[in-house]
């Protein structure tokens, strides 16, 4: 998707000569001046050119986009999986008097269609939307029609296999750019290694001098590492958040349970501490987030879905009470502190059993080869084109639906299948005004196929009921045509209009002549995916040890080399260097054997193989485990304090 300044003709190249860049900053922004890098891909933007910003978390991403909306004549488009910054970043805009609105999971039907009406009478300049919005052929229909100036991707680095945080449906937002001839692309992240970065510009056609990169070290974190053991790690945290001065603070921990249980003893020891994590009501974690936004020194526990896209410049303090996953997750983690310019400690605390829960976490998606195989044997089964719900491949191979979304991806990638658009087996219609009066508002040929598809509505208990295939079958037209008719009727409050069971769309391409073959291949590119988690948890471990200037550690991790040291962290300082002992090996016991064996004999079809023992004894449920409510035993996870890999090789020997 190449668009370069040769190739952009004078309809899609803006004079950025004649615009006062930084008069529309402070006018509209409130802003004395740009930070480093923005004038760079804003310049590259209004040139046409396809762009990618590598800017340090907090370096200002989103103004890059934000301001060169207000000088596009279409929509900006801003794809982002971060519930919370879509919220704070439309709010913010709106306040500035700029149309901003999102569309995410939370919003209902009603919600969806006045926010669709908004930008399509003009009101809008910024649609937010998350990724998984791209599955509903509603919205599909919808963004076809509209005028797409910028088609931004927050969090790119999703895009990579080779990331931390790899989201096949991202793999598809190249497509749709293509798709909805956006006029111009900006990939966005902050933690991109020199791989990642590669193959984010392959994939939206960005040049090398289109990748804008600022200075991955802020001198204003300073980072700090110990390494204890488990009877001491709250003991330590309790002193330093107690004896340092009062600041807003953050402790991430890995759990929920966890979070609960932190905050209650540190409240208990004078510190008023809040819990922070997805399992909690939407309505209390907005009050924490909003509570938090406005304090100088509350203290939030809180798993990793908290902080996502909270634009909050004077936090003082990050604790890792358990370490992350990867670099590239500490860098976003610590990368919330300290966005005033002030300076902000980061302290990462290890103790040696945390290594068991992260690493079980990650050999917990690890599907066995026998589910991997039932997976390919489900596809096998559909014609040349079918529709296939993700949640019943999961259901029927017993594999997490977002590992059987990476194995589908792995299946584009080596040219078996191509995706098409999904669509909903159920529409659900509830008229809300008379069928006439919908008719009398139309004429010509939209009242004739109007009629027609109300026609094909059936009364169902309390809404009736529209087989969109069946109509498009019967009126000899395409679905889409139906589904934009419904769309239309549904933004002018004609209709209200519920959908359900999503399946997604998918072209063979290539002949799948070696099942067996491919199922190994694919389970083996598992187990190396799984390796090379485990391997990111080694290089967060290897940074705690300070065994060299941390700061200058990181940075080179995201190709960025410092000259010198930083002078503050614990390296720097002389705390350094620390030893992790070894966990020692743990026998299973005899108990556990008995276990296993009990568990074959009532579940003789869920205890097969190596991996699905282990997986019991460690606590790492399945789909198949929830169905058969195994996950309710009183041994199940009865090993969870195990390293995996033991329990695996004392069950069975190596991985299936």
């Amino acid at each position: 998707m190449e668009v370069n300044a040769a190739a952009t003709d004078a309809s899609k190249s803006l004079d950025f000569e004649a615009i006062d860049l930084r008069e529309v900053l402070q006018n509209r922004f409130q802003l004395r001046s740009f930070r480093r890098g923005q004038r760079a891909v804003i310049h590259r933007l209004l040139q046409g050119r396809n762009v990618a910003a590598v800017f340090s978390t907090g370096g200002g991403k989103s103004l890059c986009y934000q301001l060169p909306s207000l000088l596009f004549p279409g929509i900006t488009l801003v794809v982002s999986p971060l519930l919370a910054l879509m919220k704070d970043q439309c709010d913010s805009l709106q306040r500035r008097g700029i149309g901003a609105i999102r569309l995410d999971s939370t919003q209902t039907p009603v919600e969806f269609r006045d926010a669709m009406r908004s930008v399509r009478e003009g009101h809008v300049k910024l649609l937010y939307v998350a990724p998984e919005r791209f599955f509903n052929e509603r919205f599909i229909a919808s963004l076809s029609t509209l005028d797409i100036s910028l088609f931004a991707i927050d969090e790119a680095h999703c895009i990579s296999q080779w990331g931390h945080n790899f989201r096949p449906d991202y793999l598809k937002l190249a497509d749709l750019a293509r798709r909805f001839s956006a006029k111009r692309v900006l990939a966005l992240t902050a933690t991109a290694t020199p791989a990642v970065l590669s193959d984010i510009k392959k994939a939206f056609g960005i040049a090398s001098k289109d990748a804008i990169q600022t200075p991955f070290y802020r001198p204003n974190l300073h980072l700090r590492s110990v390494v204890l053991e488990a009877k001491d790690q709250y003991t330590h945290l309790v002193s330093q958040i107690a004896s340092r001065p009062a600041g807003a603070t953050l402790v991430y921990v890995t759990t929920q349970r966890t979070t609960e249980e932190i905050a209650a003893r540190l409240s208990d020891d004078g510190i008023m501490a809040t819990a922070y994590h997805a399992g909690l009501e939407i309505e209390r974690r907005t009050e924490v987030q909003q509570s938090f936004h406005k304090s100088k020194k509350q203290v939030v526990v809180a798993t990793i879905a908290f902080g996502m896209g909270i634009d909050k410049s004077n936090i003082r303090y990050v604790y890792h009470f358990n370490p992350p996953k990867s670099l590239e997750a500490y860098a976003q983690e610590i990368g919330r502190a300290g966005r005033d310019g002030k300076p902000s400690v980061c302290e990462l605390i290890v103790v040696p059993e945390d290594r068991v829960t992260i690493d079980n976490f990650t050999y917990g998606d690890t599907p066995s080869r026998q589910s991997v195989r039932q997976m390919i044997e489900l596809l096998r089964g559909n014609r040349d084109e079918f529709f296939v719900s993700h949640y019943r491949l999961s259901a029927e191979s017993d594999i997490r639906i977002a590992v059987v979304r990476t194995l589908l991806t792995y299946l584009e990638l080596d040219g078996y299948l191509q995706a098409t658009s999904p669509r909903y087996a159920k529409y659900n219609i509830q008229p809300l005004v008379s069928l006439q009066s919908i008719l009398n508002s139309v004429t010509g040929e939209q009242r004739e196929f109007f009629a027609a598809v109300l026609s094909h509505l059936t009364k169902g208990r309390n809404w009736f009921l529209l087989n969109v295939t069946l109509a498009a079958n019967r009126l000899k037209t395409d679905r889409k045509s139906i589904v934009a008719a419904i769309e239309f009727m549904a933004e002018r409050g004609w209709l209200d209009v519920k959908v359900s069971d999503l399946s997604h769309g998918y072209r063979w391409i290539k002949e799948l002549k070696r099942p067996n073959k491919l199922a190994d291949q694919l389970t083996e590119r598992m187990v190396l995916r799984e390796t090379s988690e485990v391997k990111r948890l080694e290089a967060v471990l290897d940074l705690a040890t300070a065994r060299s200037c941390q700061a200058a550690t990181l940075s080179a991790h995201f190709g960025d080399e410092m000259k010198t040291e930083c002078g503050h962290c614990s390296y720097c300082l002389g705390e350094g260097p620390f030893e992790i002992p070894a966990m020692r090996p743990r026998s299973l016991g005899s108990s556990a054997t008995r276990i296993v064996n009990d568990m074959i004999t009532k579940y003789p079809d869920r205890m097969v193989t190596a991996r699905q023992r282990a997986r019991f004894l460690c606590g790492l449920s399945t789909p198949a485990m929830f169905r058969s409510r195994m996950t309710r035993e009183d041994h199940f996870g009865v090993c969870s304090e195990m390293p995996f890999a033991d329990v695996l090789r004392a069950v069975g020997g190596e991985p299936d």
